[in-house]
């Protein structure tokens, strides 16, 4: 069992930035989890930001955000975080960390291949 708790998030206006942070706690090992964020917006399906692979791998973004957010990954504090740049309005939505475990690459952008989430933490980008 792994629980994630998300903090960061919070409203801002449009180009600045923002740092998602989700700490995790369980017996597991942190480095083995592949971890992830996801956001959804209302009336929107949950849809794939960032996934940071277990520890030494790769991480991926989606297309949306590639540029502008970076996933990283302290295992030593088993804490996952979303450096977010260059905020757009369209960025505003209620961020979700994950984590999970044998995910292979074509399903790191599957929301249901993922084990465990946290409880979200909405960002708001407006002027």
């Amino acid at each position: 069992q792994v629980l994630l708790v998300e903090s960061g998030g919070g409203l801002v206006q449009p180009g600045d930035s923002l740092r998602l942070s989700c700490a995790a706690s369980g017996r597991s090992s942190f480095s083995t989890y592949t971890m992830g964020w996801f956001r959804q917006a209302p009336g929107k399906d949950r849809e794939f930001v960032a996934t940071s692979r277990r520890s030494g791998g790769n991480t991926y973004y989606a297309d949306s955000v590639k540029g502008r957010f970076t996933i990283s990954r302290d295992n030593a504090k088993n804490t996952v975080y979303l450096q977010m740049n260059s905020l757009k309005p369209e960025d505003t939505a209620v961020y979700y960390c994950t984590a999970g475990t044998g995910i292979i690459l074509s399903d790191v952008r599957n929301p249901g291949r993922y084990d465990y989430w946290g409880q979200g933490t909405q960002v708001t980008v407006s002027s």
